[in-house]
């Protein structure tokens, strides 16, 4: 009675412990515009760099890490890649709308792994390696607490209770499809999921890299590890909050808990586990998306049902560009077949 399952499967560690150390401005790439393969162009090697980062480009130097400055076969590999991965025209350029999305704010969790030799289709929802879930019975709770001593400078705008009010917001969102309850705990050194905000190199590999870079990176079940970039401008009331840099809290918590959960980042770019988030953009709906993923791995909660979801909800699962009409008929012929097979189960 389930649906078919479409999923790819990324390594469970996030990222190489060897953690590239980057601190650039993503804006220096705005001069890499309409490069191609055998431009020269100074800036390329950061961009070999972030590409590596994320999971598209092996490094062309193991020991001394030294990246060149010319647009190779490689990275134009790399570029197309990433172009499809996240549901981009697939160019191999440096086009416009790549470069827009190399330099907005995104997750530090990988979105591929170059080692990784054979993949699974790239449509759908994505897991770490192994498809690991929390291993506990179904329904289960899960506790979160935050940390003691790695917590925010608070301002008017941003106070502790608007802080914890947009975590237990997150947790909601995912607690209203699936069969788990997350709740609050004093007990920091013992909660499954442990809670703070870091500057820089915090120990765990993954260094964060200022304002407007990485945002923060959790960790594959059954880690626990959720960690923010404290340089960021968090908000959790835009109208409070007027910084053109300010991001919304409550979405990339809702982001993270997703890969504590054990999902990896998606193509559909309307899905909570896309993997990039602009300043001043509110993304907290769970999509079809996300929640086929996740209740894949968990169960539904007995109190969900996808009737309550609008079209426009379920139409978003589809989430490319340059989809023409006739690709959309079809997708929402399909989409009102399994509305239609939900329905019948559901009264059986």
């Amino acid at each position: 009675r389930k649906l078919p399952i479409n999923y790819t499967l990324i390594n469970p560690i996030n990222i190489s412990s060897s953690v590239i150390k980057y601190n650039h401005t993503r804006h220096e790439f705005e001069k890499l515009r309409d490069a191609s393969k055998g431009s020269i162009v100074s800036g390329i090697s950061k961009l070999k760099k972030y590409f590596n980062r994320f999971g598209y480009l092996e490094a062309e130097d193991r020991i001394s890490n030294n990246w060149s400055e010319e647009f190779d076969s490689n990275l134009e590999f790399a570029i197309a890649k990433y172009q499809e991965k996240l549901g981009l025209p697939i160019t191999r350029k440096l086009d416009s709308v790549t470069l827009s999305e190399i330099i907005s704010p995104r997750c530090g969790v990988a979105d591929q792994y170059t080692t990784m030799k054979k993949t699974y289709s790239t449509e759908n929802y994505v897991y770490f390696t192994g498809r690991p879930r929390w291993q506990r019975n179904i329904p289960m709770r899960l506790t979160y607490a935050f940390s003691p001593t790695n917590m925010l400078n608070f301002s008017d705008s941003l106070k502790m209770v608007d802080l914890k009010g947009a975590f237990g917001r997150a947790f909601a969102h995912w607690a209203s499809v699936i069969p788990v309850g997350f709740v609050e705990s004093d007990d920091y050194e013992f909660a499954d999921i442990r809670i703070g905000f870091y500057s820089g190199d915090h120990g765990d590999g993954e260094a964060f890299d200022g304002v407007l870079g990485v945002l923060a990176h959790a960790f594959s079940p059954e880690s626990g590890r959720f960690h923010l970039d404290a340089a960021e401008t968090w908000a959790v009331d835009f109208e409070a909050e007027r910084a053109d840099a300010a991001v919304d809290l409550e979405s990339v918590a809702t982001h993270e808990i997703g890969h504590l959960l054990g999902l990896g980042h998606t193509a559909v770019r309307e899905a909570v586990m896309y993997p990039s988030l602009r300043p001043r953009e509110r993304k907290v709906d769970l999509k079809v998306d996300d929640i086929e993923g996740v209740q894949a791995l968990y169960g539904s909660n007995p109190n969900f049902s996808f009737e309550a979801f609008s079209e426009s909800d379920l139409l978003s699962a589809n989430g490319g560009f340059g989809e023409d009409e006739e690709e959309g008929t079809e997708i929402r012929v399909r989409i009102w077949l399994l509305l239609f097979i939900y329905v019948f189960l559901f009264c059986m």
